[in-house]
């Protein structure tokens, strides 16, 4: 299962970032061989709209099946939902320490967001 975390970094050691569209970084992160990519997201940070569509679909294209993040706002949830994507909620952490909490399945899934 691959998840795609929000960070502010492209180290397991960085930062979960708060925000989901206009984070710095995605770091997908394969839970069956303990492996990870990271992606800039660029393109997103200083986007006039559209970031957390962009983003979501960018997540999507990768083939995560979860997404972990401070927030994720209504349009890209949305995108995410679509693609039966799950969205969970974390507080500011490392990647790593996040990793560990949705392996204890410690952290919540984000309720839909109107």
């Amino acid at each position: 299962m691959k998840i795609a975390l929000s960070s502010e970094g492209n180290l397991l050691e960085d930062n979960l970032d708060m925000r989901f569209g206009r984070a710095k970084v995605f770091i997908i992160y394969d839970l069956d061989n303990n492996e990870y990519e990271y992606i800039d997201n660029d393109q997103n940070v200083n986007a006039v709209q559209g970031a957390g569509i962009q983003s979501a679909q960018c997540v999507v294209d990768k083939g995560a099946e979860a997404v972990i993040t401070g927030y994720c706002g209504p349009k890209a949830y949305k995108v995410l939902e679509a693609a039966e994507v799950k969205v969970y909620t974390s507080d500011k952490d490392s990647i790593a320490n996040t990793i560990k909490k949705f392996k204890n399945d410690e952290l919540s899934e984000q309720e839909k967001d109107v």
